[in-house]
Order: C-alpha cells, then structure tokens, then sequence
C-alpha cells in the first residue's frame, strides 16, 4: 500500500462525522499522523457513564486500524481555540504538514427570510474558521522556512462549495461564506507558495448529516458505493496533501461520484472604453442596454451548469 504522506501530520477540522471523517481516515491510511478536530465535548452513553464523542470515536477508528491519531474537540471559529488546535499538532507530532478545512453548519433561508443570527454564524464557522486555522498554520510554516532557510512541506485544501459556483438561492449565507473561502485560498497561494506551501479548494458533493435535507431527493443506489458517498472525496484531498501535488496550488475543484473537474478561472467577457474623459449615463445605456438585450434572464455570473456534472 503506498504510503505518501508517511512521517506528515495533517489536522482536520470538522472531521467527527461525514466528510471530514472520511478525509481524516484517507490521510492516516496514506501514512499521516491526525489531529481529528470535531466541536463538542463527549457525550453520555445509555447508562450514563461518559462515552467518547465524535472526534475521539474517529481518532479511535484510526489506531484501530493501526494508525497515529489524536483527537481535539476546540471550535475553529475561536481563534484562541484554533491557535490551540496547531499547538496540539506541532507539540504532539513534532510539526504540522497538512491542513484540511472542513467544518461548517448550514442555515438554509432565502434572503428575504433569513435572520441576522442565520447569516452571522454560517460566515462565522466557514468563513472565519477557515482563516483562523490558516492563519496559525502558515504562521507555523513561515517560521520553519526562515529557520531552515529552505521552503517546507505545507498543504492547505479548503472547502467550498457548487452553492458558490452555481449561486444556491436559498442559501445566501452559506454561497458567500463560500465563495469569501476561494478568495481567501487564492490570495494564501500566492502569499505561501515561496515558503513551498499550497493552497487548493475544493467543492464537494456529498451526502453527510449537514446535506442530509440538500440530497434527501437522490435515492441511494441498492448495490455499490453511493455516488454521493464522502469516499468518493476523500482521494483528492489525500493526493493534494501529497508531495506528488507540488505543483498544483491555487486552484478550485469539483468532486463527486467518481469523477474530478478542473475549473477554469473566470475571463473577461467584453469591455467598454469610454470615448470621452469619463462615461455618462447616456453613453452606458448606449452600449450596455444593447449587450444585455437578448441575454437569458436566468445567465448570471454564477456558473449552474456545473451542477450537471457526471462521472462519464
């Protein structure tokens, strides 16, 4: 069995149930060492006696099966407790190599509809605790490359979404707790990638807790594996956690049932100069109204035809 990211250790947030925790078992089974972060704290079994809680069950799982696991139940939106987080890895395994963001909560509402506290928490746990563990990690990084004087092994695969992509109605909240997670990947790829550190994202689909309502219309299939199954994502992030994938860094991709897509970085479409000093209004409407004119009412800068992809 290849073992890739023998010796590495990797930290995944979110990772007590669902995709996280499938992730975190792809990375132990490729050799690395995880930190299995899930919130919460453990919980009671049916006698009463304390029973280990999701992110515990999970690294038990792991050395279970003969790998090195540890687990830690802090929230990522803290920033102390993600701070805490790092510090665990690199007191525990000596370093840290891989970081895997996955945590996040769902508040489906339209806009219209949804409250301040929907919209706040959403960017809170995605968003932010995106950053939060970014931010301490490549601070880790940076400080071994200066004292070593040599870039280090440094992976960072985020989690966005195709409600970003395809612009989800009825989650405002979570599409652009998303889509602020692309920015925020793009601009660490560049500002890391001297130090020998990679930044990807990608969207998943996948039928876990959280999307249990989102896919509730897709059967699952009587033989085989789930073409929703998180296993079917899981592969991606152990191979961008690799050295194999030193060259593949700020880039956005699509995974689901089988199947991986590249997406291609948005192109300028047209553009208007103005022929005097500064546009008027009446110049505008001369040469806006008209390229919109025969335009769908529907084609919008969200890209809904990735919802279409298939294995096949």
């Amino acid at each position: 069995m290849s073992t890739p990211l023998k010796g590495r250790t990797a930290v995944v947030t979110g990772a007590g149930r669902g995709l996280g925790r499938a992730e975190a078992l792809e990375l132990a089974r490729l050799g690395a060492n995880v930190v299995v972060n899930d919130f919460g704290q453990p919980g009671r079994d049916g006698s009463g006696a304390a029973a280990a809680g999701p992110a515990e069950q999970v690294a038990e799982e792991i050395r279970a099966a003969g790998g090195t696991a540890t687990a830690h139940t802090g929230d990522v939106a803290d920033h102390q407790q993600a701070s805490q987080l790092v510090e665990l890895a690199v007191d525990t395994y000596g370093a840290l190599d891989i970081l895997v963001n996955n945590a996040g909560i769902l508040r489906d509402r339209m806009i219209f509809s949804m409250s301040e506290d929907e919209w706040d928490s959403v960017i809170h746990v995605h968003l932010k605790g995106h950053y939060n563990t970014t931010h301490f990690a490549s601070r880790h990084w940076r400080e071994r490359s200066k004292v070593s004087g040599a870039p280090v092994h440094g992976r960072i695969v985020n989690t966005s979404s195709e409600a970003f992509l395809a612009g989800s109605a009825g989650q405002p909240n979570y599409a652009a707790a998303k889509g602020g997670i692309v920015g925020l990947t793009t601009s660490t790829a560049l500002a890391l990638a001297k130090y020998g550190v990679t930044a990807n994202v990608i969207c998943p689909r996948a039928r876990t807790r959280m999307t249990e309502d989102v896919f509730a219309g897709f059967a699952e299939p009587d033989e085989g594996l789930d073409p929703l199954a998180p296993e079917h994502v899981a592969p991606l992030v152990g191979y961008l956690a690799s050295p194999a994938a030193a060259n593949v860094n700020g880039q956005l991709l699509v995974v689901h049932g089988g199947m991986v897509a590249v997406v291609e970085r948005p192109k300028v479409q047209a553009q208007f100069d103005t022929a005097k000093e500064v546009f008027t209004y009446d110049e505008l409407d001369a040469l806006l109204t008209p390229h919109y004119k025969d335009r769908p009412p529907n084609e919008t800068f969200a890209a809904a035809e990735v919802l279409g992809l298939k294995h096949g």
